[in-house]
């Protein structure tokens, strides 16, 4: 019998009866981070790393929830389950299961590339990895943050020395802090949409260090805060919410802003290329690392992933999830 399954449901476990990042209400869900296409409502019980968790209680209310620390291992079942740091957003874990000493892992979302925020990537050795492939065409190469981060800094300074309000678009989760943690703050100040400010109070009460940012509130006025950077979600950009920072020049950073059609039908003043998911040659980087001689490949460019392995001798094949990667119009 193989480790894992795919079910309507989502990927299952049967020596352990439980479900890995089910997309339908299951009685236990082990989760590998806090996005909502990973962490959804409706399971009996959950487990989660201890830094996901918190996310997750804030999005999902009053559930059933259970920590495990990276690297713990925990007998569920017939199987042996240890969570492994993906280098995704603070939290997110590769799950290992273990049965009869065949080993699979379960990626979730990942990207290989230190951020300096959020837990790195760790390769964990298996027979069979199933992974995500949400940015897998060989177009998709990411350059250092360092520089991603220079190019918003100069474009926010521009914007303050035209009295125009940088607004970024960025998820709640994740990319938010990690422009955060990365942007030259002493440029001016920092406004954060309720959608980003929330995340941010879970996390700094993790204890994650991030710069001191102002709340957008009914009452905020864009001319109050000369020179300002506000980080919004996707959705926000070009809403009503936005009107009252005018003028304003709009970016949107995210892998995607690689393709130059996309950056187009976003209308945005400014693309940053800038992923919180592997590009093309993390995601070989990965494969490789595991030493698995199986790949599932789940959400992305599936079948051309899929078959580029197989060209390079991995057996390889596509599986169908309800996973949507980074999505440019939900706030994930």
């Amino acid at each position: 019998m193989a480790v894992l399954t795919f079910t309507p449901e989502g990927i299952y476990c049967p020596a352990g009866d439980f479900h890995i990042d089910p997309w339908r209400p299951v009685p236990r869900a082990l989760i590998t981070h806090g996005h909502a296409d990973h962490a959804r409502p409706g399971h009996g019980a959950y487990l989660a790393t201890h830094a996901a968790g918190p996310v997750m209680r804030h999005r999902l209310g009053d559930i059933a929830l259970d920590w495990i620390a990276y690297g713990e291992t925990r007998r569920i079942g017939g199987a042996n389950v240890s969570f492994h740091p993906a280098g995704h957003v603070p939290g997110s874990a590769q799950i290992r299961v273990e049965v009869g000493g065949e080993v699979w892992v379960v990626s979730g979302d990942y990207k290989v590339e230190p951020d300096g925020f959020c837990e790195p990537f760790e390769p964990v050795k298996c027979h069979a990895f199933i992974t995500e492939c949400t940015f897998g065409l060989p177009v998709f190469r990411w350059r250092p943050q360092s520089e991603i981060a220079a190019e918003i800094n100069a474009w926010w300074a521009r914007c303050a020395a035209a009295g125009q309000t940088a607004m970024l678009g960025a998820y709640s989760l994740g990319k938010a802090q990690r422009l955060l943690a990365a942007i030259d703050s002493s440029i001016g100040p920092i406004l954060t949409h309720g959608a980003v400010e929330n995340t941010n109070a879970v996390l700094r009460a993790q204890g994650l260090s991030l710069p001191d940012t102002i709340p957008v509130t009914p009452e905020t006025k864009g001319k109050d805060h000369p020179g300002a950077l506000v980080i919004a979600p996707p959705s926000a950009l070009g809403s009503t919410w936005a009107r009252r920072f005018r003028p304003v020049s709009t970016g949107f950073a995210s892998g995607w802003m690689q393709l130059r059609g996309i950056r187009r039908r976003r209308a945005a003043d400014r693309g940053f290329v800038l992923s919180d998911h592997a590009d093309w040659p993390g995601l070989l980087q990965a494969i490789r690392a595991t030493e698995a001689e199986k790949i599932f490949v789940t959400h992305g460019y599936t079948e051309i992933f899929a078959r580029y392995l197989r060209s390079e001798g991995w057996d390889a094949e596509v599986v169908p999830t309800e996973f949507t990667g980074e999505d440019l119009e939900e706030e994930a």
